[in-house]
């Protein structure tokens, strides 16, 4: 046994001399040399034991940080780096022109597993497909059972689906931290924004094409377009597919001065939190962007750009006069006019009453070169400048001859997307000056790209031309009281395949708003409608296209600020008439083509 010996020699409770205040002596201990050896050694191991449990205590609490910061860390370096691959860049805002939210990104947790820390792959199977049902139980089971050490169950989890499956337990399952997008206006904007995959890559529209900006910079994209005129034009395209039982329709509009789009809507569209996959059917695919991506004969509506061509060339003038008494053959071709008029016409009257034959004759005074170069400063030839990716290419013939020049006077033979014709139609009616069409906002009015492409005295003219349509032509359903619209419709039958397509047509109107001063172009399109009672069987441009422009532009006329004006105030007559008003005193003839007439038939012409 071994033996220990104390003695006391002293205590000092107070921490001074070995002798206290007292003079009593200072307790001590002596300890053989044997005990103080034990004692060491016990020292050391409390030591040790302390050092274990400050390493054990922080690495948990190292994994409770972990967790919390992104809801569930794994539990081997090999599952941890492949979570970290997949983890997500913070995509920006999209916007509207005025800051409404088009798309955001949400923090969602995404649940996935290492398949060699799931101790029962049957049990774990039961329990995950009856929180998320929409799993695929023999692919779970599959990929629970693998020799992977990382796979995804389900991505993007709702707070209460991740509560549910923290609650069973399971080793192996952990969570990811994602960002999910969001589209707050939902299908309203659906081609424009467009969507993105579940790893925030921009897979259609603005979202795809600056996919590398949304990622690297925080400030919120802004786009052109409004969301109060995205409603409106919706509403009303829907409304026309509904009345006329049509496949689809589309619409814009376009600030002219800027190049602008500030609404632009396809129908049938989709919603960007769930895109259904592409259809083989582009007439059907609710994806299918029909104001970019789709190119179309565009029908009567190319007669607003022959006639400024032709008006622009110098070898046609207003008060020229066209024979459109017989139709025109060409080799095995006959062109005639829907209804026709039978006399010799002048441009207006040619315009008015939407001529094919005083059309071509005054394409063939300029010619097929001509025309072509027109066509190519318009930019009809090339895809248009566009910030989405869903564009198409015009169909254009080649060679361009002389009967291709003819056909494509009113309108057939070469196609091109809306876009296209926005763009063009806006630099017509603006003064001549065409912006190229944008999904972004110009804040800076004095940097706006602009090519002349006609004199102000032909945007002058076609002008008046567009609102003599309106108020005495085709397109008299297009009117809003107060607004002065003016375009022209356009009926062209679809080619499917190589050939034109039966009982298939579009049926549009392009025009733009006030045409005293316009500001706005307006464009409609609605794809294989059916003639109802109350159009008298009829489908074409006049009876469905320009009645919609009509009501659109009665609803956006005040939101865009554009103040009503009387259509008979002697300003508005003086600045929009053909001819000039007639000397006071002077006979009623020369009137006539100075008061607005509302037709009662003919309006079936396009």
């Amino acid at each position: 046994m071994t033996e220990i010996n104390y003695s006391l020699t002293g205590f000092d409770l107070a921490g001074g001399d070995r002798h206290g205040q007292s003079g009593r002596p200072e307790p001590r201990i002596r300890v053989n040399g044997r005990a103080a050896g034990a004692l060491a050694m016990g020292k050391s191991r409390l030591v040790v034991m302390m050092a274990a449990f400050t390493v054990g205590f922080g690495a948990v609490g190292a994994k409770l940080v972990d967790a919390t910061v992104s809801f569930g860390g794994a539990k081997e370096p090999s599952v941890a780096r492949a979570a970290a691959r997949t983890m997500p860049q913070v995509r920006a805002d999209i916007v509207d022109r005025n800051g409404v939210l088009l798309a955001t990104s949400l923090h969602t947790a995404s649940l996935f597993a290492d398949p060699k820390l799931i101790l029962d792959a049957n049990e774990a199977v039961q329990h995950l497909t009856r929180v998320l049902p929409e799993l695929d139980p023999v692919a779970l089971m599959a990929d629970l059972k693998s020799d992977k050490r990382f796979v995804w169950i389900k991505r993007n989890l709702s707070p209460r689906q991740q509560q549910e499956i923290f609650r069973l337990g399971i080793p192996g399952l952990n969570f990811q931290r994602e960002e999910r997008r969001v589209y707050p206006q939902g299908n309203l904007a659906a081609h424009v924004v467009g969507f993105s995959g579940v790893d925030n890559n921009g897979l259609m529209g603005i979202e795809q094409a600056f996919d590398t900006r949304l990622k690297e910079n925080d400030e919120p994209l802004r786009l052109s377009i409004d969301v109060r005129l995205q409603h409106v034009l919706r509403k009303e395209l829907v409304n026309a597919v509904e009345e006329f039982r049509a496949i689809g329709a589309a619409g814009m509009v376009m600030d002219v001065k800027t190049g602008e789009i500030l609404g632009m809507v396809s129908v049938p569209d989709f919603d960007p939190h769930a895109p259904p996959p592409p259809q083989e059917e582009q007439d059907t695919d609710p994806r299918f962007n029909r104001n970019t991506l789709g190119v179309y004969e565009m029908g009567s509506t190319f007669k607003i750009f022959n006639t400024a061509m032709a008006l622009e060339s110098g070898q046609v003038h207003m008060n020229d006069m066209f024979d459109a008494t017989r139709p025109i053959r060409i080799g095995r071709f006959t062109i005639s006019d829907f209804h026709p008029e039978n006399k010799w016409m002048d441009v207006a009257d040619v315009f008015k009453h939407s001529s094919n034959i005083g059309s071509v004759k005054m394409a063939m005074e300029v010619g097929p070169q001509a025309q072509k170069d027109f066509m190519a400063k318009l930019g009809f030839l090339r895809q248009a400048n566009l910030e989405v990716p869903e564009r198409g290419w015009p169909m254009v013939p080649n060679p361009w001859r002389e009967v291709n020049m003819m056909t494509i006077s009113f309108g057939h033979g070469m196609s091109v997307s809306p876009v296209h014709l926005m763009a063009a139609v806006g630099g017509t009616v603006n003064g001549g000056v065409m912006h190229p069409a944008t999904l972004l906002v110009r804040d800076n009015v004095n940097e706006i790209p602009g090519t002349r492409i006609i004199s102000e005295k032909t945007s002058d003219q076609v002008r008046k031309l567009m609102r003599l349509v309106v108020t005495e032509g085709t397109a008299t359903k297009a009117d809003a009281a107060g607004y002065l619209v003016g375009g022209k419709t356009g009926t062209a039958d679809k080619v499917k395949g190589r050939s034109y397509a039966a009982n298939a047509r579009i049926s549009s109107f392009a025009g733009a708003f006030p045409m005293n001063d316009p500001r706005y172009a307006i464009y409609v399109m609605v794809d294989e409608p059916k003639g109802t009672k109350k159009t008298f069987g009829f489908a074409t441009g006049g009876w469905v296209a320009a009645p919609t422009v009509g009501n659109i532009v009665a609803q956006i006329g005040p939101l865009l600020g554009v103040k009503p004006q009387d259509a008979n105030a002697p300003e508005i007559i003086q600045a929009l008439a053909i001819r000039p008003p007639p000397a006071p005193g002077s006979g009623t003839g020369a009137q006539v083509a100075a008061i607005p007439v509302t037709m009662t038939s003919g309006e079936d012409r396009d």
